[in-house]
């Protein structure tokens, strides 16, 4: 008598692996939407957080392309310093916007060559040696702005201010740009070849470097790429606060790393990419503004990114363990 085989069951498959932040951002809109709802359920606390989130998305966005490459940029945070710095005193002195804006993008090019030299030719190690430019890169801030802080009038430089402040459809500029980087970073690491040879690189550098990868060029680029889009950060936050610190963009260092560690364990778990990091970025922001908007402390945005950053990591490292 011949045995009638069970059908195997099928497994749904919600995606977990790859999906999780979609979920947790979901559960944290539920979340505040019952606790503050009167706060929370707001058109203009949308639109507060694409606006405050702007300037963070371009630096985490940026930061992706040497952390594809498996190198750390520790000075994007510096970059912004010195890009907002130089900006704000070559306004002040007169030398033109165009002279700001240009000399600004340039400064970020050149760091991100110097960090090159460190890393490719020097050989030291990318954690060490950006670590100790963006130490650098604080000092050149504070001599930029003489240690005090520069205010840009918008009777003077209304114009300039309105680069990023002017608004379209209810959003300001800075949330447009950010998207159109975005889309740029994601076609770059998706569809390009200059995208496979970053993750040749940064996935195994000698299995790169034997076909034919020229890694050290690679490694230039994306350092030149970060510090470019974190100079082009620090022009759109000195138009958005109208005032200029040495110490205004080491708050982005930290939420930029969280959120590209933990977009690298959505969409395309155990690679950074673009869609999760813009997950992570979102999801971030909206934890950060409900708990805000809920009365909590204002340390709690250092205390939730740092969070985010250990559960990515650990997330980053399980999965790669998983599929080695």
């Amino acid at each position: 008598m011949s045995e009638v085989q069970a059908a195997p069951r099928r497994r749904i498959n919600l995606g977990f692996d790859r999906f999780s932040g979609l979920y947790v951002w979901a559960a944290l809109i539920v979340l505040f939407a019952l606790w503050i709802p009167d706060l929370f359920l707001q058109v203009s606390t949308l639109k507060q957080v694409l606006s405050f989130q702007a300037i963070a998305t371009i630096v985490a966005l940026g930061l992706i392309i040497p952390v594809a490459a498996g190198a750390f940029d520790l000075t994007i945070g510096g970059v912004v310093s010195v890009s907002v710095c130089f900006t704000a005193w070559a306004l002040v002195n007169h030398h033109g916007v165009v002279v700001a804006v240009v000399g600004s993008i340039l400064l970020g090019i050149a760091v991100g060559l110097l960090n090159s030299l460190v890393v490719v030719k020097f050989k030291v190690d990318s954690f060490i040696g950006t670590l100790g430019m963006s130490s650098i890169l604080i000092a050149v801030a504070a001599m930029i702005s003489s240690q005090s802080q520069i205010v840009l009038s918008t009777e003077g430089y209304g114009p300039f201010l309105d680069f990023a402040r002017g608004e379209f459809l209810g959003l300001p500029y800075t949330v447009y740009y950010a998207a159109v980087i975005a889309l740029f970073m994601w076609w770059i690491l998706e569809y390009t070849p200059g995208g496979r040879y970053l993750y040749a690189v940064g996935g195994n550098p000698v299995a790169a470097r034997l076909s034919g990868v020229r890694i050290g060029r690679v490694t230039m680029i994306a350092f030149v790429t970060s510090g470019a889009v974190a100079a082009f950060a620090g022009i759109a936050l000195t138009a958005t606060i109208g005032t200029a610190t040495s110490i205004v963009g080491e708050g982005y260092l930290l939420p930029a790393f969280s959120a590209v560690f933990l977009g690298a364990t959505q969409i395309r778990p155990g690679r950074v990419n673009v869609l999760g990091t813009l997950i992570a970025i979102f999801l971030l922001a909206t934890g950060v503004s409900g708990l805000q908007l809920a009365g909590a402390p204002s340390y709690v945005t250092d205390l939730f990114n740092g969070l985010a950053l250990i559960i990515a990591v650990s997330l980053a490292v399980r999965t790669a363990r998983r599929r080695s």
